[in-house]
């Protein structure tokens, strides 16, 4: 791992998590818990090997994460962030709010994880009427049905398909992210593969916090 030299904390950051993977390695186990090497494979499509190996050994060796054996009858390692590992994750939301607007364009080649979504789902909606009735909404897009809830005045997310659904959306997850977080309505939704099944009023009961302009270009 190469510094940059610098009496300066964010450079003194950089040092440790500024590799390339790095922070998304950190994701996927501030996501998921502790995670299996295979885990973690699958949740960086991309990374080498060989890389992926590296990185866990420098954040070790940083104190980010920990290694242990998983309990009987798994017979492997676990990955999981340690208590210092932990704090990185306002890092990791303030990074999601930054750069959903960067999502209204998707590369043909971009991988999708359910998971990444509904983190980014969470952070940004809340409920515009946290006193009235649950509601769940099932989004089926990405490689896992996405549930977005409300309850006690907030919105909540978790992977896994709804036991009864007020309403369910079908379809590419970035005009689904778009619908959600207020750039188009439904009818535009529709347009770009949205399938929805439910009232049509229950979208206007969740929006985005704020939406800033995507940066120009």
């Amino acid at each position: 791992m190469r510094s940059y030299d610098e009496y300066c904390a964010i450079a003194k950051s950089l040092d440790v998590v500024g590799d390339r993977w790095t922070l998304l390695i950190v994701r996927e186990l501030a996501l998921r818990g502790a995670c299996r090497y295979t885990d973690l494979r699958n949740g960086l499509p991309g990374i080498a090997t060989n890389l992926l190996a590296e990185r866990l050994r420098e954040l070790e060796r940083a104190g980010v994460i920990a290694r242990e054996d998983a309990p009987p009858p798994i017979a492997t390692a676990l990955f999981r962030l340690t208590p210092r590992g932990e704090q990185l994750r306002p890092v990791l939301e303030g990074l999601i709010r930054w750069g959903v607007p960067l999502m209204t364009e998707q590369n043909p080649d971009d991988a999708v994880r359910s998971h990444w979504l509904a983190w980014a789902l969470e952070l940004m909606l809340l409920d515009r009427q946290p006193d009235g009735s649950p509601l769940a909404i099932e989004l089926q897009t990405g490689d896992s049905p996405i549930v977005i809830e409300t309850r006690d005045g907030k919105i909540q997310s978790r992977l896994g398909a709804a036991d009864n659904p007020d309403a369910t959306l079908t379809g590419p997850p970035m005009p689904i992210l778009g619908l959600l977080l207020g750039l188009h309505d439904l009818a535009g939704a529709e347009t770009h593969g949205i399938t929805y099944h439910g009232d049509p009023t229950l979208l206007d009961r969740i929006g985005a916090h704020v939406f800033p302009t995507a940066p120009p270009g």
